[in-house]
């Protein structure tokens, strides 16, 4: 069975709300190395929270570096440990001593 080198043609999935593409933003901003809790970023935007930041990078996450995007212990998006792990190491993200978790108190970056 061959497979086709481009997938077929579907719905075009719809663009990012505008305060989607403003969770989005802030995410591609994030420095390596630095990290924004999902309340972090609601916060920052002065607007919604840590839930519907989630749901923004659960649907256009890909497109960014959403592994900047812990939860605010620290772990992983769930899912994707294993990757956003990898990514931590890469980056020289400061991590808990554990090694599963990231450093919150030193990687937290806060925008400016």
């Amino acid at each position: 069975m061959d497979i086709p080198a481009t997938p077929p043609a579907g719905p075009a999935a719809p663009e990012p709300s505008p305060f989607a593409q403003r969770v989005l933003d802030v995410v591609e901003a994030i420095p390596p190395g630095r990290v924004m809790a999902y309340g972090d970023i609601a916060e920052y935007l002065a607007e919604s929270g840590p839930r519907q930041v989630g749901a923004v990078l659960a649907r256009w996450g890909g497109a960014v570096p959403w592994w900047r995007v812990p939860r605010a212990d620290g772990r992983p998006p769930p899912g994707l440990e294993s990757a956003a792990l990898a990514h931590y190491r890469d980056e020289g993200t400061p991590m808990r001593p554990d090694g599963d978790r990231v450093d919150m108190r030193r990687a937290r970056w806060d925008g400016a």
